[in-house]
Parts: C-alpha cells; sequence; structure tokens
C-alpha cells in the first residue's frame, strides 16, 4: 500500500488535461508515442473538438522513481465541465491528490477555482502546475501570481511544464510519488468501497469502477449496493491497466473494477457505497447524492420513420451515462419523440450532437426548460419539467423556480458590463473578491431559467472572451411566472410553449410571433400566429396568403362583377383554411429557441 499513489488532474476546460495524461502514460512506458492519437483517453471526436473529457477513462501505471522504487500510479480521470460537478467530487473522493492544472495563458478560471474547492473539501493534497510554458503568450509570472493569491504556496513550489512537449512531467510524477501521501485503510475490516464511475458493457453488463476504503473484494463474494439495497455475485475482479487486467482480488487502498453481471447501469449509483452482503452494520462512505436533471428539453425526428432508430440511440448513449433521463412524448405539431433530462446545456448540446453524429439522425429540439415547484390551491405541491404539464392557472397558488449561484471570474475592467448583463437577467450581485491586482470573482444569484438559454455566450461577448464562468443550483423561491402559448391558425404549437417571467412574457412573445412570421412560408389561405397567456392574446402576426388576381380578366364593365368573384375566391380561401395544415419548417424551431431574451 506503502507504494499506491492515487490521484486525479483537475483544470478549467482546454487547459491540457488529457494532453498532460498522454505525457504521463508515455514516460512511464504505458503507451508507446508512434502508437497513439492524441488525447488518447478522450475517445469522442466530441471531446476532441469541445477540449473537454465527457467520459472519463481510468488508468493504473507503473512508475520507477529516481530513488529506485517502482510505484503504482492510478491516474482517477475526471470529466471537465461545470455540468459534471457532483462526478467530478466523487472521482476526487476516490483519491488522496490531485495536480491542478492551470493555462500559463489563460490563468486562472472559474472552474479552476471550482475544482480546488472540491479538492480541499475532500482533503487532498494539492500540487499546482503551469502548463503551456513553450507558448509565446505564457505569462508565468502573472499566472504564479493568481496561483500565490489562491493556494498561499510559495512560488518555488509551482512547477512549470509543457505537457504538449514533455518538458517538466518527469519532475511531476517525482513530486507526485514524493508529496501525494499513500491510500490509508485496513484489508482486515469489513468491505467497503466508493463507486466512483461505471461503463456498460453488452457482454459483461454494467461494471462499476470503484475505490477500496476498507477491507478486500475477490471473485465469488455476494456483494450489495448501500443506495439501493441491491446484491449481486460478483464474476471477476480488475485493474485499469493498458489494456485491463483480471487479479484475484482488490484490496484497500486499491482502485478497479468489478463485474457482476448487471443488467442496467441505473442500478448503480455514481458515489453509492459497495459493502458485503454478510456486513449489515458497516456505515456508508459519505457525500453521496442522487443526481437529478436540471434542464429538459424534448428530442423530435424531423422524419417520422425515424422514431424507433431515435429510442435505439438513446438506449445505447444511456447505457454509458447514468444521468440521461428520457421518456416517450407525443406533440401535436411534432408527432412522437422523447422527453429528456440532462445535467446542464452543454450536456444537451453533446447529447444531441452524438444523436445526430453517432446514429445519423435528424432532430428538432425543443425549448429547453427547467423543473419548476408548482403549490396547488388543495395544498398539494408538484414538479413540472415541461410547459405542458402546468396546470390551469385557477388550480395554481404559487410557482417556484430553482435559483444558481453563478461565480465569474474576469478581467475588473469588465465587471460593469457583467452587471449590466445580470440586471436583465434578474440577477443580484453578492460579492466581489480581488484574485490578483487585476483579476477578480464575482459570485451572482440568478435565476436558472435564465442562465440555460445564452447567458454564456452573452457573458463571453460583454467580455471579449475573458470571462469564465461557474454555477451551482441552490435553493427555490416563488416567483411570478406564466405560461406563454404559440398558436398557428388557433392550434397550439406545445413544442414552442415556454415558462417565462410575468415582466417578460410580452417581449419574448413577440419576439417569437415575429420570427416565426419571417420563417413560415406563405400558403393559399391566411395563417395566423398569436401568443397567449391562458385566453388573452398578447401578440398576433399575419402570413399573407398566395393570391391569384381573379378579376383581371374583367375589362370594364359593373363593378358588382368584380366583387362577386372576389367574394368567390374569399369563400374558397375559407374552406381551405378549414382543412388545410400549415407545416411549420424545422429553421422555424431553431430560430425560436435562439431569439434574445
Amino acid at each position: 500500500m506503502n507504494r499506491i499513489r492515487n490521484f486525479s488532474i483537475i483544470a478549467h476546460i482546454d487547459h491540457g488535461k488529457s494532453t498532460l495524461a498522454d505525457r504521463i502514460l508515455e514516460i512511464s512506458g504505458s503507451l508507446k508515442k508512434e502508437k497513439h492519437e492524441d488525447q488518447f483517453l478522450d475517445s469522442l471526436d466530441i471531446e476532441r473538438e469541445h477540449g473537454i473529457t465527457i467520459k472519463a477513462h481510468h488508468v493504473r501505471l507503473n512508475y520507477k522513481a529516481t530513488d529506485g522504487v517502482t510505484y503504482i500510479l492510478n491516474l482517477i480521470d475526471t470529466p471537465g465541465h461545470v455540468d459534471f460537478t457532483y462526478e467530478v467530487s466523487r472521482s476526487m473522493g476516490a483519491c488522496e491528490g490531485a495536480v491542478l492544472l492551470v493555462d500559463g495563458t489563460q490563468g486562472v478560471e472559474a472552474q479552476t477555482i471550482s475544482n480546488l474547492y472540491q479538492a480541499i473539501d475532500n482533503d487532498l493534497e494539492i500540487i499546482p502546475v503551469i502548463n503551456k510554458i513553450d507558448l509565446p503568450g505564457c505569462d508565468i509570472e502573472r499566472v504564479e501570481d493568481e496561483i500565490v493569491d489562491l493556494l498561499g504556496v510559495e512560488k518555488r513550489e509551482i512547477l512549470k511544464i509543457s505537457a504538449k512537449t514533455g518538458k517538466g512531467v518527469e519532475e511531476l510524477l517525482e513530486k507526485i510519488v514524493r508529496k501525494i501521501p499513500p491510500p490509508k485503510g485496513d484489508k482486515n475490516k469489513p468491505l467497503k468501497a466508493l463507486i466512483f464511475d461505471s461503463i456498460y458493457n453488452q457482454f459483461r453488463g454494467a461494471i462499476p469502477y470503484i475505490r477500496v476504503f476498507e477491507g478486500d473484494v475477490k471473485k465469488g463474494d455476494i456483494i450489495r449496493f448501500y443506495a439501493t439495497d441491491e446484491s449481486y455475485q460478483v464474476t471477476d475482479v480488475g485493474l485499469f491497466t493498458i489494456p485491463v487486467s483480471s487479479v484475484d482480488r482488490l484490496s484497500a487502498g486499491e482502485v478497479g473494477y468489478i463485474v457482476c453481471e448487471i443488467k442496467n447501469i441505473k442500478d448503480i449509483h455514481i458515489g453509492d457505497t459497495v459493502i458485503k452482503d454478510s456486513d449489515k452494520d458497516v456505515e456508508p462512505l459519505p457525500g453521496y447524492k442522487k443526481i437529478k436533471p436540471l434542464v429538459y428539453s424534448a428530442f423530435f425526428p424531423s422524419e417520422s420513420e425515424d422514431y424507433g432508430k431515435l429510442g435505439e440511440a438513446l438506449d445505447k448513449l444511456s447505457l454509458n451515462d447514468a444521468s440521461l433521463f428520457y421518456e416517450k412524448e407525443v406533440s401535436d405539431a411534432l408527432g412522437f419523440g422523447y422527453r429528456c433530462g440532462f445535467l446542464g446545456l452543454l450536456h444537451m448540446k453533446i447529447i444531441q450532437e452524438r444523436l445526430e453524429r453517432e446514429f445519423e439522425l435528424n432532430l428538432i429540439a425543443t425549448m429547453p426548460n427547467v423543473t419548476y415547484r408548482v403549490k396547488l390551491t388543495k395544498g398539494e405541491t408538484i414538479e413540472i419539467d415541461s410547459p405542458s404539464k402546468l396546470p390551469e392557472p385557477v388550480y395554481i397558488e404559487s410557482i417556484m423556480e430553482p435559483y444558481a449561484q453563478v461565480e465569474v471570474i474576469t478581467p475588473n475592467e469588465y465587471l460593469s458590463n457583467i452587471i449590466k448583463l445580470s440586471m436583465d437577467k434578474r440577477g443580484v450581485q453578492k460579492n466581489v473578491n480581488y484574485i490578483t491586482k487585476g483579476t477578480i470573482s464575482a459570485i451572482f444569484e440568478f435565476p436558472l431559467s435564465e442562465i440555460i438559454f445564452n447567458f454564456y455566450d452573452k457573458l463571453k461577448s460583454v467580455t471579449r472572451g475573458y470571462a469564465s464562468m461557474e454555477y451551482n443550483v441552490t435553493e427555490y423561491r416563488e416567483a411570478p411566472l406564466e405560461k406563454l402559448d404559440i398558436l398557428v391558425n388557433g392550434n397550439k404549437v406545445d413544442a414552442l410553449s415556454t415558462i417565462v417571467h410575468k415582466d417578460e412574457a410580452y417581449h419574448v412573445g413577440q419576439k417569437i410571433v415575429s420570427k416565426l412570421k419571417e420563417e413560415i412560408p406563405r400558403q393559399l389561405f391566411e395563417v395566423v400566429i398569436q401568443a397567449s397567456i391562458g385566453k388573452r392574446v398578447i401578440s398576433k402576426a399575419v402570413v399573407k396568403p398566395l393570391r391569384k388576381n381573379v378579376t383581371a380578366k374583367c375589362y370594364g364593365g359593373d363593378i358588382s362583377r368584380k366583387r362577386k368573384l372576389l367574394e368567390k375566391q374569399k369563400e374558397g380561401k375559407k374552406r381551405m383554411k378549414q382543412v388545410g395544415k400549415v407545416e411549420i419548417p424545422q429553421n422555424a424551431f431553431l430560430v425560436a429557441l435562439n431569439i434574445e431574451r
């Protein structure tokens, strides 16, 4: 156990975490440089394009240090985005130390601080590292000052590396084995292991990834998951070597996987404790929370025959993503589809991109919504994740919406722009702290619904790309909210319904209606587009019909002849309107999604 080091690398998006993992694998001899592509642990194209890790990949490697001892290093990977905060915290719970990686050209950003707080909460030994020192734009002195202010360490303790070229990575490995403590634990005590990740294998079922804190687990053991109270027999035990390898047992301090032939990945909860079925009085490890989706949206195939294909694709994706929630939904406007729940807007974007790329689907996504709590007049409180589920106003006593605490890190000259943006988004400034002379951390409170649309894009715009943000949901608060419906020729288009603040309802309705007027093609009959709250229409636009000049053949004569022809045309248009159906093009839904709020 004294030779084991369990650690993770924590960083903001695109600060070089996956590239550093590549160099560590090469220097330890686990990978040959010419035999793999860059970002070896990021297996998806989307991960490489966005510069984030979506699905964590863990690896065990042997490293021979300068003192002649061969150490076992367990690199426990972490997903790299604000949406995956809980998974990051559980991965850190399986470690004794963390490498805090900061981009030398960007400096300390929002997720750097958020991840650092999580590492401190888990009592980890932190090794600060400045990356990308090979780039001409790297400002080592400024970034050193930021890290010193953040951590209170000496400048000489901060390592400078280039993950791309490998410069300084050997010194980092030496520091890992010297500074990060070995795991503690007694292999003679009853089994207590943390599930920090899981994966699905079509032949072996759902496989939990575990860190053993006490006792041991071996093939043939009957184990129990504390949160779900489900028992299984262990059929295989293994380590994250490259490639993975089976072993007889996992003991206290070790990291690996167990195979129990679990049919459904949703039976495995991240953060849960694994114990032996025979041990009844073992206390679970702290920190477990049930993951709940924060953002909901419905996906509909643009071709109705792809509905079955969409269901199969969601089934396959959910096997490796326990946080993806989905259920069948029927829309009057869009037909059959699936309502999905996500951890955040990026999670939604990634799932949509994967469905469209990997399964060749063309999808229409409805407006993203958050979960609202509705107190009914009869005293009951319900949660709704879709505007269509909102009861009639007469049955509603009050509506509560989720609030989030948002931390924005920015150069101080942009603070006034961010405060103005926050006022437009119903935000309240709570606190401002100076990280360094030129960089500040500002804390705001926002309704979550205001963040999930285009807040991040606007934040980048008003700060010229320099600001970064991190958020977490804190509580529900009562607010004057209303359901905004969009009607086309008197028929509700439920895919465009949304819940809005009373003060914004008129402006949002007006914008959606005017955008739809531009996108819906002209028909042979008049198309009326309306925005309504309950029975009250707050905005209206009309798409004029295509007309044939029926009076062109009348040369002179009595005016009643022309009037008769026009009346006949009017009757025909009226009949056509009763049976005609307006097809709303896919682009109209996309435009409505992206309106300025």
